[in-house]
């Protein structure tokens, strides 16, 4: 019998309780022993649960007790998270986490900790939710040079922007449905401001090329400028916008960013819609493949999450080689290196004076027309050239587009 306690018992946290009790036996098989809940630590108390007695608020009950072997951090955030797993780990205890802004913040440190004691720490659950994505990355694809990772890793960003495409709603109205609906936060900054996505690539980064990346390293756009009009003219190039973290591999370094990008309609993830997420990675060997599913819900992470346990179980005499070593300073390269197409929607007067001084500041554009555009609208197309060349031919030019999107 091997011992388990859950530290949080929300969303996640229940549903991680809810299959380890319900599914107990087919468990025990995969595992080679029994999983067995002792603790569930949290500041509230659940008298009418069946297992109302496994409930504490003392976190020392849990890291001193020898019997219990796997901890599956649920709470969320830094603090207290970051010390309590960091206790676990090193009183001797596997760590089991679907906390993205631990494992983005503090992964290097904990996987060294980790590594030091023999002891395992997991994190399937913390990019993809349900999607199983670190395991085949780390596991399925090590044949592979990755040469790059790109995905929707935010279902509620994702889902608004599919409203705005498919409803013709403004970003306010989109973000109230979400809200409605039970997708996004009171305080939705983490999603809309795209600091969940960047957590989830800065882990994907980490695992496919080896070194931490810290969320700070990471330019971060989120999605609360776009507008129903980029949406049309993203309509009029065969395009869709969608909220992306990409990370590409650059010699010994890499870039990495997250922003909203004008995704051809032919790409697969174009067609991710809703509250779905989906993680494209492109391999040397393999090419490329996509996981696709729900990257939030209760049951959907608790599956990953206990799918964690079960590999923990499995291995609790030996670590799994799973890990990273530190990052480094000018690891991520300035996100102005970056090189794409940009399409640009300019307020004037004068459209041929405009794309005359556009030519000479940036070279050749393609103009952009988009039906019940206003008349003092331009917008074009660049070519592909680095974000820094694109700045600079701005700062000539004078005149400051009033939207400014990406092409992938």
């Amino acid at each position: 019998m091997i011992s388990v306690a859950i530290l949080g018992h929300g969303v996640v946290g229940s549903g991680v309780a809810e299959v380890l009790l319900q599914n107990a036996e087919p468990i025990a098989e995969k595992a080679g022993d029994s999983l067995v809940v002792k603790r569930i630590l949290d500041l509230r108390t659940f008298p009418d649960l069946p297992y109302a007695d496994l409930f504490t608020t003392d976190f020392e009950t849990i890291v001193q007790d020898e019997e219990i072997r796997i901890v599956v951090e649920t709470m969320g955030g830094l603090h207290p998270a970051y010390d309590f797993v960091k206790a676990c780990l090193l009183a001797g205890k596997s760590v089991v986490t679907s906390n993205k802004e631990l494992v983005a913040a503090k992964g290097d440190e904990l996987l060294a900790i980790a590594k030091d004691k023999n002891v395992n720490f997991l994190f399937e659950a913390s990019v993809g939710g349900g999607i199983p994505i670190l395991r085949p990355l780390s596991q399925c694809l090590a044949g592979n040079e990755i040469e790059s990772v790109a995905g929707i890793l935010n279902g509620t960003t994702n889902f608004m922007l599919t409203r705005m495409v498919q409803d013709s709603m403004d970003f306010e109205s989109a973000l109230k449905l979400a809200q409605d609906l039970g997708y996004a936060e009171r305080n939705p900054s983490a999603d809309v401001d795209g600091h969940d996505a960047c957590r989830k690539i800065c882990i994907l980064a980490a695992l496919a090329y080896g070194k931490h990346v810290y969320p700070e390293q990471v330019y971060t756009e989120g999605i609360s400028a776009i507008t129903p009009t980029d949406v049309k003219y993203a309509e009029a190039i065969g395009r869709v916008i969608k909220l992306i973290g990409q990370v590409k591999r650059q010699g010994d370094r890499i870039q990495c960013m997250v922003s909203p990008l004008l995704i051809s309609k032919d790409n697969l993830l174009a067609q991710v819609s809703d509250v779905f997420n989906a993680v494209q990675v492109c391999g040397n060997a393999v090419g490329e493949v996509m996981f696709y599913g729900r990257g939030a819900g209760k049951l959907p992470t608790a599956s990953a999450v206990v799918g964690d346990v079960i590999d923990a179980a499995q291995h609790l005499t030996e670590r799994k080689p799973l890990g990273w070593d530190a990052g480094f300073a000018d690891y991520v390269l300035d996100h102005a290196d970056n090189e794409c197409a940009v399409l640009l929607r300019f307020e004037t007067n004068d459209k041929q004076a405009l794309l005359a001084s556009l030519g000479s500041a940036l070279g050749d554009v393609s103009v952009v027309t988009c039906p019940d555009a206003p008349t003092n609208e331009l917008a074009v197309l660049t070519a592909v050239m680095s974000e820094r060349q694109l700045d600079n031919g701005l700062a000539v030019l004078g005149d400051q587009p009033i939207s400014r999107l990406r092409l992938l």
